[in-house]
């Protein structure tokens, strides 16, 4: 079976046969999935899915771009969804400085370390954004002292990728892998252990080869595994089960234990 660690189910490019779809995942080999966060209202929609389908989890945070419109009750708002049991991870929070109309770095960053700061608070693995922004995240991360989440969308060199599994991350990877220009992140592949992957769609977006152009869903994994698989000489259903079980780790087994800890102190 396949993890998805990263998909936007909530988005409006689902609307029109988004149960139909959901109800179909098992069917099609995907065990399960963590539905993204970007802002309050995105991080409710994940909550509801993940009440919804056994299968489906959720995170929240505010992602980068938001940071200029973001007000302190935003970040109560996200403190009090930490309390619903299906959440497992804060994300996407981040880095972003591709887009000029973006925040400035100073307002990205201060938002980025209050959410690590939530991250440490609840012992929740941080899902990282980080667009054009290698060093400030790693920093910045590196600083807060959080030592275990995912890079999202991995895009950087294999050397800082193995920084960050140094500090504790696992790095996502997810259709890009498959693109003719993709030779970074096939070279990230190469360098690091299966045991530190995740893989990812980021559904609805970057649909793999052979379904690049059209709308992504967790049932296109199967290509990123194949590509792994061929760049690590290994058998496809090893990765599917090596990364599904990093994924459980990073999450499930994470929140189970935090759940556990939270009965036991009720019970004196």
């Amino acid at each position: 079976m396949i993890f998805d660690s990263h998909a936007h189910y909530d988005d409006e490019q689902f609307d029109i046969d988004r149960e139909e779809l959901l109800e179909m995942l098992p069917e099609n080999g995907i065990s399960n999935v963590i539905n993204i966060g970007c802002d309050v209202k995105s991080s409710i929609k994940a909550i509801e899915l993940s009440e919804q389908y056994p299968y489906i989890y959720a995170s929240v945070g505010i992602h980068p771009e938001y940071a200029d419109k973001v007000g302190e009750s935003d970040l109560i708002q996200i403190e009090e969804l930490l309390e619903n049991e299906k959440v497992v991870a804060i994300g996407e929070i981040g880095l972003d400085y591709y887009y000029e109309d973006c925040a400035d770095r100073d307002t990205q960053i201060d938002l980025f370390l209050k959410q690590l700061e939530l991250c440490k608070k609840y012992d929740l693995p941080a899902i990282i954004h980080s667009r054009e922004a290698a060093m400030d995240t790693f920093e910045t991360i590196k600083s807060s002292g959080v030592k275990k989440g995912v890079v999202h969308c991995y895009s950087g060199s294999k050397e800082m990728a193995l920084d960050y599994i140094k500090l504790g991350f696992y790095v996502g990877i997810g259709g890009v892998l498959t693109y003719k220009n993709a030779r970074k992140t096939v070279e990230v592949v190469e360098e690091i252990p299966l045991d530190k992957i995740l893989i990812e769609t980021d559904a609805p977006y970057l649909s793999p080869v052979p379904m690049r152009g059209k709308r992504n869903d967790s049932s296109n994994l199967k290509y990123v595994c194949q590509k792994i698989a061929e760049i690590k000489n290994i058998d496809v259903r090893k990765v599917e089960k090596i990364t599904e079980e990093n994924a459980k780790k990073l999450f499930l087994d994470n929140k189970k234990r935090l759940l556990n800890s939270d009965k036991k102190r009720q019970k004196r």
